[in-house]
């Protein structure tokens, strides 16, 4: 099967080299891959390229996006940037993130999960960051979610979800939209992937609104979206974070803002909500 990889990057010089050294190690290479070097002053550039000179299936394309901190959109709007100045002849589509040590396997092994399931639509791995020595499974998610680090997609589904929205939420709006287009989803435990920088670390206070908007624009609704909310908090170990998830849920919907999805979509991702939530209590 054929990869192609996406990779946005900004001022990553201390871990891009280690992820470029993982993906031209696997025993299934990509058949292209393009580093996004989306505003980067540091010495990104110089280590990509030194990687292009050995590796003709690794390209780089250069993006002057803002300098603030814009969670989702910035990220999107660079892999964008990359997508376009790929093919179409690709089977399986990546975009993963610049701080990734993926072992050596791992294409190979995502590349039988989609060959032995024809309805597989996206497949993954697991983040692991580094404690006191060790590595532990990064858990900011139940374990059926594919974190947006390391997003892999079978051609066809990337194209029946629209690709990827532009925005807070958008690794959640893809997989609620492949179910809609009945395609399955599947982690696999056994292929751990080194995360080198943990997930929120520079999330600033408008970017814990943005969570909240998010919720609001996949039409999950004020029930839904408290319970969430709670649980995003919970799970981070920050309870105050729960007002400001519903604070940026409340300024959404009070100022109009456009839904991601459509009214259909949405009345299937609420179901999907409330189905999770029952099984989880038994019922």
């Amino acid at each position: 099967m054929n990869f192609y990889i996406v990779i946005p990057a900004h001022n990553e010089d201390d871990s891009i080299g280690r992820t470029l050294e993982s993906l031209t190690q696997q025993t299934l290479l990509p058949k292209q891959l393009v580093i996004v070097n989306d505003h980067s002053t540091d010495n990104t550039q110089h280590i990509v390229e030194s990687y292009i000179e050995k590796h003709s299936w690794i390209s780089i394309v250069n993006a002057q996006s803002s300098d603030k901190h814009l969670p989702g959109s910035k990220i999107i709007n660079a892999f964008y940037k990359g997508l376009d100045t790929l093919d179409d002849n690709y089977d399986i589509m990546c975009k993963f993130d610049a701080d990734l040590i993926f072992p050596e396997n791992y294409l190979e092994t995502i590349s039988n999960h989609f060959k032995a399931n024809p309805t597989l639509g996206m497949a993954a791995g697991f983040c692991y960051i580094k404690k006191d020595e060790h590595w532990a499974l990064e858990d900011l998610t139940n374990k059926d979610h594919i974190r947006g680090a390391l997003k892999a997609y079978r051609k066809q589904c990337f194209l029946d979800i629209g690709k990827l929205k532009p925005a807070m939420g958008w690794d959640t709006i893809d997989e609620l939209l492949a179910k809609f287009n009945h395609w399955e989803i599947l982690t696999d435990e056994s292929l751990h992937v080194k995360h080198l920088k943990p997930t929120g670390a520079s999330y600033n206070k408008a970017s814990k609104y943005m969570q909240g908007e998010a919720m609001y624009k996949m039409r999950y609704g004020f029930s839904i979206t408290a319970i969430s909310a709670l649980k995003l908090a919970i799970k981070k170990k920050n309870l105050s974070l729960f007002n400001d998830y519903m604070s940026g849920y409340f300024k959404a919907k009070n100022e109009n803002t456009e839904p991601l999805v459509t009214p259909e979509q949405g009345d299937f991702i609420r179901k999907l909500r409330w189905n999770g939530m029952l099984k989880k209590f038994g019922f």
